[in-house]
């Protein structure tokens, strides 16, 4: 469904990215693990089209997507949720939900109600500022936000970042749901144990470089990935 080849980005003189690939099989979750700078952001910033690279290429459902405009790639069925959530927070729920929906011309009331099955909180806060919901609920708000794209790959950037244990279980549960739903996942995600856990595939990333992949399960149980990054 999506591939990376090459991959090369850089960000003024540093080499943020070098030379990496990687596939994402549809219907999967695939996991990108890895400490704090070793590219993964950038990574998912540059599929979207926000940041240009300077080597390799982006192919989509077979076509060459590399350097595409933001909207493009959202036109096509990527979507980005990014880390720090990026709600508007003096806009209401709805109106941060159909925000996901810009590019759209037909009808979003299914969508729109199939978030609101998926997240009932939302419905209950439909015209809540978004700034006044708890960290958990503005995750649940950027989830259904980008939902609203109708996407076919879902690019997901530290969604448990900031959030209480509990709260953590709940996204991941939802993540899960979304997969379940026939989303594609691609996650960036520095608690590793739960992203390995969910993950069909995982790739381990260090100073831009993918140093190791496999399945989620077999990296769990990796003693180097376990040193590394579980604590074990």
């Amino acid at each position: 469904m999506f591939e990376i080849k090459g991959l090369s980005v850089n960000y003024g003189g540093i080499e943020a990215v070098r030379d990496i690939s990687l596939s994402v099989p549809a219907g999967s979750i695939v996991t990108l693990i890895g400490a704090n700078g070793a590219g993964k952001s950038t990574t998912l910033r540059t599929i979207a089209g926000l940041v240009k690279p300077k080597a390799g290429k982006i192919e989509f459902e077979g076509e060459d997507i590399t350097g595409k405009d933001p909207a493009y790639i959202v036109g096509k069925g990527i979507t980005l949720v990014p880390e720090g959530r990026r709600i508007f927070p003096n806009l209401t729920v709805l109106e941060n939900l159909k925000i996901g929906a810009y590019l759209r011309n037909d009808s979003i009331e299914e969508d729109l109600e199939r978030v609101y099955r998926l997240f009932p909180r939302l419905r209950e806060r439909s015209w809540q500022y978004g700034g006044t919901l708890s960290g958990g609920e503005q995750q649940m708000l950027a989830v259904g936000r980008a939902l609203m794209s109708k996407p076919k790959l879902m690019m997901m950037d530290e969604p448990s970042l900031g959030l209480a244990p509990l709260v953590v279980k709940d996204i991941f549960s939802i993540i899960e749901r979304v997969n379940a739903d026939g989303v594609t996942i691609l996650l960036i995600e520095q608690n590793a144990n739960m992203a390995l856990k969910v993950a069909d595939i995982g790739y381990v990333m260090e100073t831009g470089q993918i140093m190791l992949s496999g399945k989620g399960s077999d990296l769990i149980n990796d003693e180097g990935v376990r040193k590394a990054y579980l604590g074990g």
